[in-house]
């Protein structure tokens, strides 16, 4: 969009959105790099493209409109077919009569405009509107394809072949139809599982969103066979070994998302099971703070992976984020100066410039064995898919001790169990107090929808329950200083006044009240007096009492704290907690 400089200006003055030495500054910027101011203000972070979508809006007398959580019919959406929405970033929202408003990202693209004139047989009023909502509209052509899902795989699997060999079956048009839209179909819902169980009579497909499976659809049992086969040939498995479990990937692309696929087959006693991991090797990359780490323990995290040598363990049931946590500490440390290198099972993401190895025990490749090799290859930080034995847990103590940085899971239900652990698989308690730098422990929790949760407020049996299992005052502590409360509810340090948030559903959320995850933590720091109590063998009981003394958050505290500052329910913060 074309709009002069000086009129920009004039508006962006009036609006108070930036002083005038700021914009005359980005104007001569803008000159000497022939951008356009607009842009200019956007990259130098002054304003964002939102903001400057609004004041194109107004100068060129085009109305805007915010799509962000429009839900448009369908039948209006698809007036504009999905290949030329996309293409063209142009999205149908209302129809009146013969006069059809259409969302763009650019209004000043008259051949578009006049392509769907002609189209349609409408008169169109373009708006202009923002990247999220035109995110959004495009999304619902996507929602749209859930109402054709079940007539697809309907209709297919009455055309699935039953004669011919595996090979035939799995080329077979129907069968790669019905494989396709599960695939596409658990991309769309957001899952990062598909399960795909032979009963004896059917074949259920369910989904795991948001840590939860769910049903997504019942198959006749005649399909499974070709299913199976379609997809070993996508993992490059064998197609004739049905008695053995097989492991494999293979990738997609959709709509300029690259998705990975994890594929774990396995002989059931009604055929072979299908679960596929999906792994979205196109999503940018995670943050600690986005992760859910705040205050201290961030702090505490920061300076931990900043160490030159030493340990840092994350702990957690299966599920629970660890693998994740250390491939964004791992982006965070990853720079030209230093050599990565891992030992993972499976590798989960490629990453640049990131030694990766796989561990393959078949050939005898285990852990011990690829950290011994990994050893002789010049690293500075080491990243330990998992310590499993005693033999991998001795060459990761030694490798902290001898100048390198060493990053790992362990499966422990607390921080302060990790100690015991270590103890019970042989570790001497001087060099576990000696190289371990920081021991944090992890759950995921939903994140409440926005649009459809609900406020409440506590009742006092549920206060009384609460108290019974934490400490209420330290949490309004913590929340004061971190200024995450009302000053009026700090003051009175009433928990019944305290607005909490409970699931609603809507569509957007698939009625689930939850849409996306985010973590809980507790971190535990290994400072002089915890050290000198690991030295001395004290229990995890006594070691987690000293280090609640010494300032640690209780990963049930850190959920609670989410949940007064309305990111997740109580109720979803009991569920992943409870040992």
């Amino acid at each position: 969009m074309r709009v002069d400089n000086d009129r920009l200006k004039s508006f962006i003055l009036d609006a108070g959105f930036l002083d005038e030495a700021m914009i005359d500054q980005a104007i001569a910027e803008s000159g000497k790099s022939g951008k356009r101011l607009g842009d200019v203000l956007v990259e130098k972070k002054l304003l964002d493209y939102n903001q400057i979508r609004q004041l194109y809006s107004y100068i060129l007398g085009i109305p805007f409109v915010n799509l962000e959580k429009e839900i448009i019919p369908r039948e209006i959406l698809q007036i504009i077919p999905e290949p030329i929405a996309k293409k063209y970033q142009i999205v149908a929202f209302k129809k009146t009569g013969t006069e059809l408003k259409v969302a763009m990202l650019n209004p000043e693209d008259l051949q578009t405009i006049d392509f769907i004139r002609k189209k349609t047989g409408l008169k169109i009023s373009p708006c202009i509107t923002t990247d999220e909502g035109m995110g959004n509209a495009l999304k619902q052509y996507e929602q749209s394809l859930k109402a054709d899902f079940g007539d697809i795989i309907e209709k297919n699997s009455q055309e699935v072949s039953g004669g011919g060999s595996l090979e035939e079956v799995a080329q077979d048009l129907p069968v790669i139809r019905i494989v396709d839209t599960l695939l596409k179909h658990a991309i769309l819902q957001e899952a990062s599982d598909i399960h795909i169980e032979p009963d004896e009579k059917e074949v259920r497909v369910r989904y795991r969103i948001d840590g939860i499976l769910h049903d997504a659809m019942t198959l006749p049992k005649a399909v499974i066979d070709g299913i199976v086969a379609r997809i070993k040939i996508l993992s490059n498995l064998k197609l004739d070994e049905h008695r053995l479990p097989q492991d494999g990937r293979f990738k997609i692309e959709q709509d300029n998302r690259r998705v990975a696929f994890r594929v774990s087959i396995l002989p059931v006693y009604s055929g072979e099971k299908v679960v596929m991991r999906l792994l979205d090797e196109s999503s940018k990359g995670l943050t600690l703070e986005g992760m859910g780490l705040w205050g201290n323990p961030l702090e505490i995290i920061h300076q931990a992976i900043k160490k030159p040598n030493g340990m840092l363990l994350v702990t957690g049931p299966t599920g629970s984020g660890k693998t994740t946590t250390l491939y964004t500490m791992m982006d965070i440390l990853n720079t030209p100066q230093v050599n990565i290198s891992t030992v993972e099972d499976p590798i989960e993401y490629k990453m640049f410039r990131i030694n990766q190895t796989q561990v393959n025990p078949t050939i005898g490749l285990t852990f011990s064995q690829g950290l011994r090799a990994l050893l002789r290859q010049d690293p500075d930080i080491i990243m330990v898919g998992e310590i499993r034995d005693k033999e991998t847990m001795e060459i990761a103590i030694h490798s902290a001790m001898t100048g390198h940085l060493v990053l790992s899971t362990l499966h422990t239900n607390s921080a302060a169990g990790t100690i015991p652990r270590l103890l019970d698989m042989g570790a001497e308690p001087f060099l576990i107090a000696s190289t371990i730098n920081v021991v944090m422990a992890q759950r995921l929790v939903r994140k409440l929808c926005p649009d459809c949760r609900q406020a409440y407020n506590l009742d006092e049996e549920l206060v009384n329950s609460i108290k019974g299992q934490l400490d209420l005052d330290h949490i309004f502590d913590l929340a004061a200083k971190n200024n995450l409360l009302d000053k009026k509810l700090l003051e009175k340090r009433d928990w019944m006044q305290a607005v909490f948030y409970r699931p609603g559903g809507c569509s957007r959320c698939r009625q689930e009240g939850y849409k996306g995850r985010v973590g809980i933590f507790e971190v535990l720091e290994m400072n002089d007096t915890i050290s000198q109590m690991v030295a001395k063998r004290a229990t995890s009981d006594e070691i987690e009492e000293q280090a609640q003394k010494e300032g640690m958050i209780k990963m049930m505290e850190d959920g609670i704290i989410k949940a007064i500052q309305g990111i997740t329910s109580i109720e979803e913060i009991l569920r992943v907690t409870k040992d």
